[in-house]
C-alpha cells in the first residue's frame, strides 16, 4: 500500500507540473504577442544621457551637465501601484532629481512622481522639494524642508518651473515612462523563461 500511494503521488505531481508548464509558456506566448510597449516612440532624452540601466535592476539614472557646471541627476523606476488612465502605461513613476551647483558639497533633491496625462503625454508632480548640505545620506533628525503641498502655490509651480529649464520636460517624462514599462516587461519575460526552464527539467 505504501508503494501504491507514493506512485500516485508522483503522478499527481507530474500532472501538476505539467499544467504549470503549460501555463508559463502560455504566459510567455501572450507576452509575446501582445508586445505591448515595443512599438511605441515616444520622448526623449533632451541633453541628458543615460548612466545606468541594468538589465538586473529596476531603475535607471540620467545625467546632465551644464555649460555652467552644474550637474542634474534623475533617477526613476516604477511604482509598485497600477492604475487606469485609459492610457497604454498601467503604472506611474517615481523620480528623484538632483540639482548641484559647481563648488558646493550641497544639492537640492526633488522627490517626483509622473503618468501619462492622455496619449503620448505625460506629467510629472513635486512630492517634496529638500536641500541637502552634502551629497551624504543626512541624518533622519536633520530637517532638510517643509511638506511641499503646505508651500504657496506660486512657490509650487516656481520650483517645478525650475526643473522644467532644467530639462525635466514632457519628453523626458515620455521617455521615462516607455523606458521604464519596455524594461519591466523585458525583466518579466526573462523571469517566465527562467520559470519555464526550471520546471521543465521535472516533467
Amino acid at each position: 500500500m505504501p508503494r501504491a500511494t507514493q506512485i500516485l503521488s508522483k503522478s499527481r505531481k507530474a500532472v501538476e507540473d505539467l499544467q504549470l508548464l503549460k501555463l508559463v509558456q502560455s504566459e510567455i506566448s501572450h507576452e509575446l504577442s501582445s508586445n505591448s510597449f515595443q512599438d511605441e516612440q515616444i520622448g526623449s532624452l533632451g541633453d541628458f544621457v543615460l548612466d545606468w540601466n541594468s538589465s538586473q535592476s529596476q531603475d535607471v539614472v540620467l545625467l546632465r551637465k551644464g555649460e555652467s557646471g552644474e550637474e542634474v541627476a534623475v533617477s526613476a523606476l516604477l511604482s509598485q501601484e497600477t492604475y487606469y488612465t485609459g492610457g497604454i502605461f498601467p503604472r506611474k513613476v517615481l523620480m528623484n532629481v538632483c540639482v548641484k551647483k559647481p563648488g558646493l558639497s550641497s544639492m537640492l533633491q526633488f522627490h517626483c512622481g509622473l503618468s501619462e496625462k492622455g496619449v503620448r503625454k505625460s506629467d510629472f508632480n513635486i512630492l517634496g522639494t529638500y536641500y541637502l548640505q552634502s551629497t551624504t545620506v543626512p541624518s533622519s533628525s536633520v530637517y532638510r524642508g517643509p511638506s511641499f503641498s503646505t508651500l504657496d502655490p506660486q512657490l509650487q509651480y516656481a520650483l517645478k518651473e525650475y526643473l522644467v529649464s532644467r530639462g525635466i520636460g514632457e519628453d523626458l517624462t515620455n521617455f521615462l515612462l516607455l523606458t521604464l514599462h519596455k524594461k519591466e516587461q523585458g525583466q518579466y519575460l526573462d523571469w517566465l523563461r527562467k520559470l519555464e526552464s526550471f520546471v521543465a527539467r521535472d516533467v
